[in-house]
């Protein structure tokens, strides 16, 4: 007994975090250009030291904790996305819909220049990573449990937005084999896919490949619904570490 009260003690101090985190990703804005025919992420078509994009926004995580710094550099004949996180944590987002139905594939390349010490996603207070891949998506809330709705039904009546049905991540981990899946320690609304982080991974462009439509089914048990916002997110506020990450461009593509 007195280990539940404890459990539960520590849910509901971490309910916050989550629940801000959230609210964050869903304070979109309007698009401000057209992505509906063709959703990429064309980092490379953009000049080195240019704004970013129009319709991405640098979202923090966690209320009144540091911004990442995202700027778009050269490397080598193309740009990419650099991501310089120093005890950070904010999501680089764009609202909008993938047709997953004509795109289910999205493929992507990035690299990590090394991985954060003591980082450990399946652990609250060790959970950072140097790159990760997010999809936001919409669903049928009437399904979840009594208390995943209730802290949907709190965070709207906080913030005034409704939080995301379910949250896929791909993530950069040395604390898990490729292909594991880590819920969220704080929800297990939030499933993260371990892709990269084997010996050999940092310092090194990995070009990489998902289904998001069968992970989603994989992690959720269930098809996904429609994907309301999509981003990348390099974070160290929970390790207090420092980390940077590249991000080249990110495609959704027909397939398998």
């Amino acid at each position: 007994m007195h280990h539940k009260s404890i459990d539960q003690a520590r849910t509901r101090k971490a309910q916050p975090v989550w629940i801000s985190a959230c609210i964050a990703l869903l304070l979109l804005p309007p698009a401000l250009f057209a992505q509906d025919e063709k959703p990429d992420i064309a980092f490379s078509s953009i000049e080195p030291g240019a704004p970013l994009p129009p319709g991405w926004k640098n979202l923090p995580v966690v209320h009144g904790k540091p911004l990442t710094q995202y700027s778009l550099v050269q490397d080598g004949p193309t740009t990419v996305l650099q991501a310089d996180a120093n005890r950070s944590a904010s999501a680089l987002m764009h609202e909008g819909d993938i047709d997953l139905e004509r795109t289910p594939v999205v493929a992507w390349r990035w690299k990590a220049e090394r991985p954060i010490d003591g980082a450990d996603n399946r652990v609250a207070s060790k959970e950072d990573a140097p790159a990760r891949l997010v999809f936001l998506f919409d669903g049928d809330k009437s399904k979840l449990s009594f208390f995943d709705r209730a802290k949907m039904d709190l965070a709207k009546r906080l913030g005034g937005e409704d939080l995301p049905y379910a949250t896929l991540m791909y993530i950069w981990s040395t604390n898990a084999a490729r292909g594991a899946v880590i819920a969220n320690p704080h929800t297990d609304r939030v499933q993260m896919i371990v892709v990269s982080g084997l010996p050999g991974d940092a310092g090194q462009w990995q070009n990489l490949r998902r289904n998001v439509v069968q992970d989603y089914e994989k992690v959720f048990h269930e098809s996904p619904g429609r994907v309301t916002g999509y981003g990348l997110l390099t974070d160290t506020d929970n390790t207090g570490a420092s980390a940077r990450a590249w991000y080249g461009d990110v495609e959704f593509l027909p397939g398998r």
